[in-house]
C-alpha cells in the first residue's frame, strides 16, 4: 500500500467509524427478526 493511502484511509478516526458502522449493522441484522411491538400498540 502507498503511504498516503495508509495515512488517510486507515487513520484512527476512520477505523473507529468503520467499527461503529459494523456494530450498528450487526445489531440491525440480529434484531430484524423480532417484531417491533411498539408500532402496533396504537391499534
Amino acid at each position: 500500500m502507498k503511504p498516503w493511502i495508509r495515512s488517510t484511509l486507515l487513520s484512527r478516526e476512520n477505523l473507529y467509524a468503520l467499527l461503529l458502522c459494523l456494530a450498528v449493522i450487526l445489531v440491525i441484522i440480529l434484531t430484524a427478526d423480532q417484531s417491533p411491538l411498539w408500532i402496533y400498540q396504537g391499534f
